[in-house]
């Protein structure tokens, strides 16, 4: 019961790193201030900038390959309490990421948690989906149907 447990908080966590992930520094400032947190802590590695390799693959199944390479930066956070946050994001938005580490520190947290969840990760969430979903209206605004017209005898 207990590995079920951890599963599920594992599974809660990634989604709320994931969240932070695809936010903007605004957004996590702006709610953030709106839930009352605290968004201070002390840094225990960067916010430092690197580049990782994206891998591939053809089909989904055939033999990995490296396409190249992406910006990346991470932070690592420890709050006055203890709890200690990590964040990584592509690109090179450090304060965004300081701010993700932060908020995952908070949400570790056995009273934050909650408060994260509601305020921050369910927002972000909901701001994620109406981005998406207008970035695939316009994308279907400008989708063309081709159709073929067979002409002669043949």
């Amino acid at each position: 019961m207990e590995r079920r447990s951890e599963r599920s908080d594992n599974m809660a966590r990634k989604t709320a790193m994931a969240a932070f992930a695809m936010a903007s520094a605004e957004d996590l400032r702006i709610l953030g201030k709106e839930a009352g947190l605290v968004l201070d802590a002390k840094s225990l590695r960067g916010p430092e900038t690197g580049l990782v390799t994206v891998r591939g693959r053809i089909g989904g199944g055939g033999a990995p390959f490296n396409t190249g390479e992406a910006t990346v930066t991470r932070a690592t956070v420890q709050l006055a309490s203890g709890e200690v946050g990590h964040a990584y994001a592509l690109g090179r938005d450090k304060e965004k990421v300081r701010l993700a580490a932060i908020l995952d520190a908070i949400w570790c947290s056995p009273s934050g948690r909650e408060v994260v969840d509601q305020r921050i990760v369910a927002p972000l969430m909901r701001i994620q989906a109406e981005r998406d979903s207008r970035r695939h209206a316009e994308a279907a605004a400008t989708k063309v149907d081709f159709f073929t017209m067979v002409r002669g005898e043949d």
